[in-house]
C-alpha cells in the first residue's frame, strides 16, 4: 500500500445528518478535510460549522449522476485531490415484499444503489490516475442478514451494494492494488433513519440496542487507516453472519431471529 498523504480529503455523501454528519466532525477533529455532500445547504452549513473551519460544502443530489460528477470536479478544483470517497447517503423503507410497488422498488434502488454506483464511477478516473485512493460504501447488517421483513427492498438494495463493492474490488485488484474498496455494515443506529423511511416507521433512536452515530463514525474513520475490505460496527456481527450462511437450515436461523425480536 502506498503512503497516504496527511490532511486526507474525504468526500462524504449524506453528510447533512446522522452517520455522515458524525463522520464529518470526526474527520475534521483528526486533522483531515471533510467535503460534505447532500441536498440541504442549510443543514450542510450547520454541520460544517462544527468542523473547525476545515469542511467544504457541496450541494448535490446523489441520485443524479451529473450532480455526483459535479461534486468530484468541484472538490478537485478546490483541493486538488480526493483521498477517500464515502458513499453514505441512503434511505430506508417500511413495507413487506408482498406490498412493494414499482415506485417503492425504483426509489430504493435509486437512492441506495445508483447513488453508490455513481459515486464509485465518478471518482474512479481520479483514483486510477493517482493509482491510489479508497472508496467506502456504507452498507447495512440487513445487507448480510435480511431479518426485518418490513425493510425488504432496503435489504435487497444493500445486498446489491455489497455485490458492487466486491466486484469493483476484484476488478481493480491486479492493476490498481492501492485503490481500496471497502464496505461497512452498521446495525440499528440512533438516528432519524427509521422515522425518515419511505412510508414512515419506528424511530431508530427509540429502539433497544441502537448504536450511536458517533460510534459508527469511529469505525469508518478507523477503516480509512486499516483499508480493510469489509468491517462491522459490532464485534459479534461477523460471527452472526458466518453462522447464518453456514447453517444447514437458513430458515431456522431466520425464525429464531424473529422470535428474539418479538420478545
Amino acid at each position: 500500500m502506498s503512503d497516504q498523504p496527511k490532511d486526507l480529503v474525504v468526500v462524504i455523501t449524506g453528510a447533512s445528518a446522522g452517520i455522515g454528519a458524525a463522520l464529518a466532525e470526526l474527520v475534521a477533529r483528526r486533522g483531515d478535510i471533510p467535503v460534505l455532500v447532500a441536498r440541504n445547504r442549510a443543514a450542510l452549513e450547520e454541520v460544517a460549522g462544527r468542523c473547525a473551519g476545515r469542511a467544504d460544502v457541496h450541494v448535490a443530489d446523489v441520485t443524479r449522476r451529473a450532480d455526483v460528477e459535479g461534486a468530484v470536479a468541484a472538490t478537485l478544483q478546490a483541493r486538488g485531490r480526493i483521498d477517500v470517497w464515502v458513499n453514505n447517503a441512503g434511505r430506508g423503507i417500511t413495507r413487506v415484499v408482498s406490498e412493494v410497488t414499482d415506485q417503492d422498488f425504483d426509489e430504493m434502488m435509486t437512492v441506495n444503489v445508483k447513488s453508490v454506483l455513481y459515486g464509485m464511477q465518478a471518482v474512479l478516473p481520479h483514483f486510477r490516475a493517482r493509482r491510489t485512493g479508497q472508496i467506502i460504501n456504507v452498507s447495512s447488517m440487513l445487507g448480510r442478514l435480511p431479518f426485518v421483513p418490513f425493510r425488504s427492498i432496503y435489504a435487497a438494495a444493500k445486498h446489491a451494494v455489497n455485490a458492487l463493492t466486491a466486484n469493483l474490488r476484484l476488478e481493480l485488484a491486479e492493476q490498481f492494488p492501492d485503490i481500496a474498496v471497502s464496505s461497512v455494515h452498521p446495525g440499528i443506529v440512533a438516528t432519524a433513519f427509521g422515522s425518515n423511511a419511505l412510508h414512515g416507521g419506528p424511530d431508530s433512536r427509540q429502539l433497544p440496542g441502537a448504536q450511536s452515530a458517533e460510534e459508527v463514525a469511529t469505525v469508518i474513520a478507523d477503516l480509512m487507516d486499516s483499508r480493510q475490505a469489509d468491517v462491522y460496527t459490532r464485534p459479534e456481527a461477523r460471527q452472526s453472519v458466518a453462522a447464518y450462511f453456514a447453517a444447514d437450515d437458513m430458515a431456522a436461523v431466520e425464525r429464531q431471529s424473529m422470535l428474539r425480536v418479538r420478545r
